[in-house]
């Protein structure tokens, strides 16, 4: 699931920075609640209710109770600050970006969960089995609960992920591959485990010690995994075959 060649390069004043910020949380007995938004050294944004460092691991919790959060290796996180309430999830969506979200084609999604995978150094083929499973691709896809988009967000997780409008398909992608990344540094790289607990929550997970007893999630965590093996199996022979010299 993780790419294998390339370790995650980190800036000298981002490691500065999260340095910095830990040593403050310590000194703070480790937790400040508070309204947050929190920096990524790799740029992105997530929205979290209040946080705290873990063992090392700097969790981001996403409501005022102790048991939904995700989490990053602490210097993974450089920068806290206090925000306002996030917008309404119910705000209405323009138009216009719904119509460019429908003309996406299979190499803009590509290059999309390309882009995702590099920044989290997740597998592609992980990320696009992931789109297969909750929306077959498509960008305005809604479920019965009201996940939205690509990698069908709810609008709570979407709100504390940073993401304004999960229908736009580059928003949908980065924040679901954030989720997916902090769901595998909570499960120790564990993918049916981080599976089990994108479909289900983290609450089920840590409350069955598992992958919660629920038909849908256990479908969908051999889905996931069935469609990503395949992938890298065809991946594997694609690259194995005899190249035919053009004439």
């Amino acid at each position: 699931m993780r790419q294998k060649s390339q370790s995650r390069q980190r800036g000298t004043v981002s490691r500065v920075v999260a340095t910095a910020a830990l040593a403050a949380l310590t000194s703070l007995g480790v937790r400040a609640r508070a309204a947050e938004q929190a920096t990524l050294e790799n740029g992105f944004t997530l929205r979290c209710d209040h946080h705290a460092l873990v063992d090392g691991h700097m969790r981001l919790y996403l409501s005022s109770g102790e048991d939904s959060y995700i989490e990053f290796p602490a210097n993974e996180v450089a920068t806290f600050e206090k925000v306002p309430d996030p917008p309404s999830a119910t705000a209405p969506v323009s138009v216009k970006k719904l119509r460019r979200s429908e003309k996406l084609t299979p190499a803009d999604l590509h290059q999309m969960l390309a882009r995702a995978g590099s920044a989290h150094n997740l597998d592609v083929d992980l990320l696009a089995s992931v789109v297969k499973a909750e929306s077959d691709g498509n960008a305005r896809a809604v479920s019965r609960a009201g996940a939205r988009g690509l990698m069908q967000l709810m609008p709570g997780t979407a709100a504390n992920l940073g993401v304004q409008n999960s229908f736009e398909p580059e928003q949908n992608v980065r924040g679901g591959s954030t989720y997916l990344d902090a769901l595998l540094n909570r499960y120790h790289d564990n993918l049916a485990l981080a599976l089990a607990a994108y479909n289900a929550g983290p609450q089920a997970v840590d409350k069955y010690h598992g992958i919660p007893p629920y038909r849908e999630t256990r479908l969908y965590v051999a889905r996931v995994i069935h469609e990503f093996n395949r992938r890298v199996l065809a991946r594997e022979a694609q690259a194995s075959a005899p190249h035919v010299a053009s004439r």
